[in-house]
């Protein structure tokens, strides 16, 4: 019984002696004051992830590429000046690598350079152009540097390496003109008095068909809406891949066929 009660106080107070030591811990632990725990910190915004920058990739068109275009406005030697837009549409599609670069329906524009009307005596109509400007039906704009080499106008209009249009040559058929009215008169003199009236003939007619001549002048030049032109880029062309994202060829536009002439 002596031995329980020994126990029982040892027991209590090895509980005191433990109570007193782990109490200044407890009293660190806790700060004073109410025990109200602040709210988390809200998480601070996340930036929004950077765009990724365009591409700055180059897509080089070669020289001497080889453009088919349609002519919108038509241009005549008897009243085109230079300084004068000319426009175009593409006809065809230019490909690279398997990928449409200028689609079909792109617009291009240039100038008139020079124009000359053909003389009453002698000189052909002629008129030359350069492009300066492609558009894509984007809107994309590009700087260009072309000439035309070949036109096809139903006409007998040539084309030089320069991209200048010669009008059809008249004066040939002029003399033959005159020439065949000089015998003509001269017919009608022979009838009217003989030899004496086949010499005043001839020289009325030949009077006349020369006046004819140089009243008139010779053919214009001239290039009808709806013709087909091919374009030659002279230096090469630089785009921004950014802006190339054609996947059709492009839609044709109607075209309007350049008159008989």
């Amino acid at each position: 019984m002596r031995e329980l009660r020994f126990q029982t106080i040892f027991l209590k107070l090895l509980m005191l002696t433990s109570l007193v030591a782990f109490t200044p811990l407890l009293r660190a632990q806790q700060p004073d004051g109410p025990q109200t725990s602040p709210p988390p910190p809200a998480a601070a915004p996340q930036p929004a992830p950077a765009p990724k920058p365009a591409s700055t990739e180059k897509i080089r068109i070669p020289a001497g590429t080889h453009v088919a275009v349609v002519l919108e406005n038509g241009i005549s030697t008897r009243s085109a000046k230079a300084g004068d837009s000319v426009y175009f549409h593409t006809s065809f599609p230019i490909t690279l690598n398997n990928h449409v670069i200028v689609p079909v329906g792109s617009y291009l524009r240039g100038e008139l350079l020079e124009t000359k009307r053909p003389g009453r005596v002698k000189g052909r109509g002629e008129f030359r152009m350069r492009l300066d400007t492609l558009i894509f039906p984007t809107g994309y704009t590009v700087d260009l540097n072309a000439a035309p080499r070949s036109a096809d106008s139903g006409g007998k209009e040539t084309m030089d390496s320069e991209g200048k249009v010669i009008g059809a040559g008249g004066k040939g058929k002029d003399v033959q003109t005159v020439a065949e009215t000089t015998a003509t008169g001269a017919g009608i003199g022979a009838i009217a008095d003989g030899v004496k009236g086949l010499g005043i003939g001839a020289g009325i007619g030949a009077v006349a068909g020369l006046g004819a001549v140089l009243l008139t002048r010779g053919p214009e030049a001239e290039l009808p809406r709806g013709s087909s032109l091919d374009i030659v880029l002279e230096h090469e062309l630089l785009l921004d891949s950014s802006q190339i994202q054609f996947s059709t060829t492009g839609t044709a536009l109607p075209v309007t066929p350049p008159r008989a002439q």
